[in-house]
């Protein structure tokens, strides 16, 4: 069913296969670029991530203009406003993000101030606060498969002094390349491989359910599903599989494309509210709540995830399958890759696990009640709805 109105963008261009790295310096030339400020963080550094794109920029005659590898896991407004005078300093011409969603949210901060002439980024906090001003070529490097910040309109960036995550939205924020390469993602550990899987599995589901969706979001959404679930055990039981790790970097990006176009709903406002008042990494919140999101949702929802079975566990459990079953088998399906997952590397499925306390309960709820999530999932939910949902998790 096509909506009466709707919006889609996915401006990045995609560059997607081995030696995808070794095609920046031409794509840098194709923007109009030659002295790249290089941002990523220490692990990278450390484990030689950084130092394969480094040398993909030489070997094609490219030298950056600058390195910047103190990012933290969280990006923050300081951190934004060192790089900014750091790249004002040398010259720097266009930015190249290497690393997760924290490198990318903070490449993202950077060309904000920049590309929109202002000295502090708070000038421009909010949604469509931007203009084409002045572009900044910007080419994203994703080096875990989940957050899918390399085609989202959407940037994270914390404000330290009030202990607060702000949300930044724009078209304007999407970058111009997003460079997918399986060396990237070879190095991560199987339980952050599974993890930031479901997180994207997260992010397509929502974005194919939520009240906000279009024929556009839903065929992302839907190319996501089907390569996690074909996929994303396979990269965790083997870190090496390049098929599967390059087919897992691709459903991120597509995962991506999809909930920045039509949004998320009850999971992701609950599961930011964890990672705010309990620090629960977003991928694990995600992994806990998914089924319990989906069974709250399931009776505005059920036709959906029916048609979400096939996609979610194949032809043969589809077509044996009870057309009136198939939306709680696929709930089903997505319970029990969980439980197959933390067999396989521990990745947990119970909020205690993550030392969350039951008597955090009323201000997590409290949190996500005020996220603007909420909004466009199918179903209402009340503040008793987000306790519910908590101690079936828990």
């Amino acid at each position: 069913m096509i909506p009466e109105y709707y919006e889609f963008q996915s401006s990045a261009k995609v560059m997607s296969g081995r030696y995808a790295l070794e095609n920046i310096p031409s794509e840098l030339e194709n923007l109009g670029a030659e002295k790249p400020m290089v941002l990523s963080d220490e692990m990278l550094k450390k484990i030689g991530t950084l130092k394969i794109v480094l040398d993909a920029l030489l070997g094609g005659g490219i030298e950056p203009g600058g390195i910047y590898t103190s990012i933290p896991p969280d990006s923050s407004l300081k951190v934004v406003h060192n790089i900014v005078k750091e790249y004002r300093r040398l010259g720097c011409d266009s930015l190249i993000a290497v690393g997760g969603g924290s490198v990318i949210d903070t490449a993202k901060g950077v060309r904000m101030v920049l590309s929109q002439n202002v000295e502090d980024l708070l000038d421009i906090w909010g949604c469509e606060n931007m203009t084409g001003m002045n572009h900044i070529p910007f080419i994203a490097v994703p080096t875990t498969s989940g957050t899918g910040s390399e085609s989202t309109l959407v940037a994270v960036i914390k404000n330290e002094a009030r202990r607060l995550k702000m949300e930044f939205i724009s078209y304007y924020l999407q970058p111009d390349a997003a460079v997918l390469d399986e060396r990237m993602t070879e190095t991560l550990p199987p339980r952050m491989t599974a993890s930031t899987g479901m997180d994207a599995l997260c992010h397509a589901i929502e974005a194919y359910t939520c009240i906000q969706k279009n024929p556009l979001s839903d065929a992302y959404a839907v190319g996501a599903i089907r390569l996690i679930a074909d996929n994303l055990e396979r990269a965790v039981a083997n870190g090496k599989d390049r098929k599967a790790r390059l087919a897992m970097a691709n459903a991120s990006m597509m995962a991506g494309a999809a909930f920045s176009n039509s949004m998320v709903g009850v999971i992701h406002a609950i599961g930011h509210a964890l990672g705010g008042v309990c620090r629960v990494p977003h991928g694990d919140a995600m992994t806990i709540l998914l089924p319990h999101g989906m069974a709250f949702n399931h009776r505005m929802r059920k036709e959906m995830y029916a048609e979400l079975l096939l996609h979610l566990a194949g032809e043969e459990v589809f077509a044996k399958t009870p057309k009136s079953e198939r939306g709680k088998e696929a709930i089903r399906s997505v319970w029990e890759l969980r439980m197959r997952l933390h067999k396989e590397c521990g990745l947990p499925v119970r909020l205690r696990e993550c030392g969350v306390k039951k008597s955090d309960f009323a201000q997590i709820a409290r949190t996500a009640m005020n996220d603007g999530a909420m909004i466009v999932n199918p179903r209402d939910v009340k503040f008793e709805d987000v306790i519910f949902i908590l101690e079936k998790a828990f």
